[in-house]
């Protein structure tokens, strides 16, 4: 029986991307913020504010969620934290029954994310809905790709390729304590700003067999993270890949995600479809497909398994593969050899040290 309730929801992490997911309930009929959560009053207050000038009730503050959980009405908690702490958080709302919105990546550590998977679980037994955001496979470009590999329209897959060439400054880095450490933001260009090119790339290409990489610092020295890594994947279905992700590549280029096969591919460029050929003929008008979809698409399908009790398009495994993936390069760099994305997945190199593989570029 569907759920006609409207939503209420409690925002944990008041800062850039809560106040993405703040605007994304607001601007829905079924949903309304309810609660905010953070230690930075000053944030805090600033999207209250924020909200209250949408035309939203003012909604009720907090220094933590379990103070918002028990002090207010919540049927959702969206976890907009820094990355390092959004398993615990997610664990403690599903605990309480709550959905939970995740936003990118579920976390940085594996044995955090597993145990957040059993959670996770436990929790869907009592039609409880969890999700991470992967807001890009909600584009339209990136569904049309979807649909012809999935029709065997690009004939057998043979590689695909994926790069993320963007710029960030010194002062990005220093701009927030979290930001390139291990601790919290997990990695750097690959974890934060590639995330989700990964996950495109594994939601074309499947889960990955094994991973080799090297990752470095080029140009931010003074992070504990990688700003530049490269590393070549073989999938499940025979194909190879190439992922590729900087943050020293100025003054920012492109994001791109490519697939090949004996009977056509696509290329999608900064979240639109800019190629596609199927059954080995070539496109014969414009491709136009819309706007990439962004967090509100992706709200749309959180809610609609909420009311329909089916499980989202984004599954905390699909979460936890990615985070897999991402862990899987920083270790094939640390150890300087090819490595098992299942071992990884399953926990064989848990005590691997990655910090000690990133280095610096050669004199």
């Amino acid at each position: 029986m569907a759920d006609t309730q409207q939503q209420q929801v409690a925002i944990v992490g008041c800062g850039i991307i809560g106040r993405t997911h703040a605007k994304a309930v607001a601007d829905r009929p079924d949903a309304i913020v309810t609660a905010l959560v953070d230690g930075d009053a000053a944030a805090r207050e600033a999207l209250r504010a924020r909200l209250v000038e949408l035309g939203q009730p003012e909604p009720k503050v907090y220094d933590d969620l379990p103070a918002a959980l028990s002090g207010s009405e919540v049927s959702l908690v969206a976890i907009c934290t820094p990355s390092g702490t959004h398993a615990a958080l997610a664990e403690q709302a599903l605990d309480e029954k709550k959905h939970v919105v995740i936003e990118k990546p579920l976390d940085v550590d594996l044995v955090r994310a597993r145990r957040l998977g059993a959670a996770a679980d436990r929790a869907g037994n009592h039609g409880v809905v969890s999700s991470v955001i992967s807001q890009h496979r909600f584009d339209a470009g990136s569904a049309v790709v979807k649909q012809a590999i999935d029709a065997g329209r690009f004939g057998q897959l043979t590689s695909s390729v994926a790069t993320v060439a963007w710029w960030r400054s010194d002062e990005y880095y220093a701009s927030a304590g979290w930001r390139g450490t291990w601790a919290q933001d997990g990695g750097g260009a690959l974890m934060n700003q590639g995330v989700h090119t990964v996950d495109l790339m594994l939601w074309f290409m499947g889960r990955p067999v094994t991973i080799q990489a090297q990752a470095l610092r080029a140009a931010h020295h003074a992070i504990e993270v990688e700003d530049t890594v490269v590393a070549t994947l073989t999938f499940e279905n025979g194909a190879v890949g190439t992922l590729h992700a900087t943050t020293a590549a100025y003054p920012g280029g492109r994001t791109r995600v490519s697939v090949h096969g004996t009977a056509g591919g696509a290329e999608i460029e900064d979240d639109r479809l800019s190629r596609l050929n199927v059954d080995g003929t070539e496109p014969d008008q414009p491709i136009d497909v819309g706007d990439p979809g962004g967090h509100t698409a992706q709200y749309d399908d959180i809610f609609r398994s909420i009311a329909d009790g089916t499980t989202p398009a984004i599954t905390v495994q699909d979460a936890i593969d990615a985070l897999a993936t991402v862990r899987a390069v920083y270790i094939a760099s640390t150890l300087q050899r090819p490595v098992k994305f299942l071992d990884v997945l399953e926990g064989r190199y848990d005590d691997v040290d990655v910090s000690r593989g990133i280095g610096l570029p050669p004199n």
